[in-house]
């Protein structure tokens, strides 16, 4: 029998956006088991908590999981990328694409994993064109200013991000 194929597609999920999803979906056809990994990365300043993070994708990636037939975990961690790698046996990171500007980080990144680690391989995938502009930062952003992020984010998200902002502002709503 065949060793299982695992692909890990880490990220911070501030909040998880239709191109995370699209980049699940494409991930999904190309192993056996997908864990999503959602990074701690403080060094950010999350909207969201690591719980609430890790909620959210589980909840929006269940129907992927359903349509490809494959096994989807969603998991917290807070370590080196190629040590949890290692550590769930994944042989696949996933990393999605929107831009050449995402590029070089990303080249660079998969280079250092790989001396850390060659038998892992980095695999980028493009998102689909309508979810390439799409960047978690900018929703945030623009939620902050009251516009209408529902074309970027499932709708319980975007429920989700209003309502903390509502609680950060305590309940004075911009724009």
């Amino acid at each position: 029998m065949a060793e299982e194929r695992v692909g890990l597609y880490p990220g911070t999920f501030d909040p998880i956006t239709y191109g995370h999803i699209d980049i699940t979906r494409r991930a999904a056809k190309l192993v056996d088991r997908l864990v999503i990994g959602v990074a701690a990365n403080a060094s950010k300043a999350p909207l969201f908590s690591l719980d609430e993070r890790v909620n959210m994708v589980r909840a929006e990636t269940r129907a992927v999981a359903e349509q490809e037939g494959v096994g989807i975990e969603v998991q917290p961690f807070d370590d080196l990328l190629m040590r949890y790698a290692e550590r769930i046996g994944a042989r696949i990171i996933v990393r999605g694409l929107r831009a050449v500007s995402d590029f070089e980080y990303e080249f660079q990144m998969a280079g250092m994993n790989a001396v850390l680690n060659p038998k892992v391989e980095t695999v980028f995938l493009m998102a689909d064109a309508k979810y390439q502009p799409i960047a978690s930062r900018l929703v945030k952003e623009i939620a902050a200013y009251g516009g209408n992020i529902d074309s970027f984010i499932p709708p319980r998200v975007a429920q989700a991000i209003q309502n903390k902002i509502m609680a950060e502002r305590g309940g004075y709503r911009a724009g």
